[in-house]
């Protein structure tokens, strides 16, 4: 269990194992042709692979990532002064309302403790016309489906290929403000 609260230890892991998944985040993002000011929220940032690699592919948005450990963000503000940090739980972000044009989340979701009330804050934070992608194993996102069914108007749910196996093991799920 030391991996998952070791900070350095736990990025070194994510490093090998989610290179793939983290990468696509990222090139999803980049491929939705957002405009310079777009504001950026990673949700269960962990050690911030993600919000890191945004503000590189992506210089002129201003990019957050959010973590309920403390001292996954104390790391992630260790190695990155381009992304401001902040800890929080997703059910109760210290963001003000319509704060975020994009919201990303990578394989957090199936450890939120409140699915309901984490969309719910996290529809309070996104901008009207804003996007949600939660990217988790396909089997875990069936409570955050139900859930933003209740709270958005557009929801889709699609398959994320990153390996040659025929059953994709990865969804996202994209819900619009």
């Amino acid at each position: 269990m030391e991996t998952f609260t070791n900070a350095e230890r736990y990025d070194r892991h994510a490093g090998r194992l989610g290179r793939k998944l983290y990468d696509r985040v990222v090139a999803d993002a980049h491929e939705a042709g957002l405009p310079a000011g777009t504001r950026v929220l990673d949700v269960g940032t962990g050690p911030g692979r993600v919000p890191r690699a945004l503000a590189l592919a992506e210089p002129s948005w201003i990019v957050e990532g959010v973590d309920l450990s403390p001292q996954m963000i104390a790391y992630a503000r260790q190695r990155s002064s381009a992304v401001s940090y902040a800890v929080g739980d997703v059910a109760a972000l210290p963001y003000p309302d319509a704060s975020f044009d994009l919201i990303v989340s990578s394989l957090s979701q199936h450890h939120w403790s409140d699915v309901h009330g984490g969309l719910r804050d996290l529809r309070r934070v996104l901008r009207p016309g804003g996007r949600l992608w939660i990217y988790d194993f396909r089997w875990a996102l069936a409570r955050a489906s139900r859930a933003a069914k209740e709270l958005f108007t557009e929801i889709q749910r699609e398959p994320v290929r990153l390996t040659r196996w025929l059953f994709p093991l990865i969804a996202r799920l994209s819900a619009r403000g």
